[in-house]
């Protein structure tokens, strides 16, 4: 199971993005699950403030969930 390298700070892109999309994270959360990514509030929370490192196959469905382009997350990294 891949997962992004810690040194990447996307949280708040994550955040930005939903945000952006008007979703609640309750709503991400269901979206997720019934795409088959298991992920609790807690979890997804810790996503959002780094405090976790996100799997690739989370990072794939939630551009998906939000209509984006993966690249989206790792914009305006330094």
């Amino acid at each position: 199971m891949q997962k992004i390298r810690p040194d990447m700070d996307i949280g708040k892109n994550i955040q930005a993005i939903r945000y952006k999309n008007n979703m609640t994270q309750d709503e991400v959360i269901a979206k997720l699950n019934l795409m088959g990514i298991s992920i609790t509030k807690s979890t997804y929370a810790k996503l959002e403030t780094n405090r976790m490192n996100i799997k690739v196959s989370e990072l794939v469905a939630l551009a998906k969930i939000f209509h984006t382009d993966i690249n989206a997350f790792f914009s305006c990294l330094l």
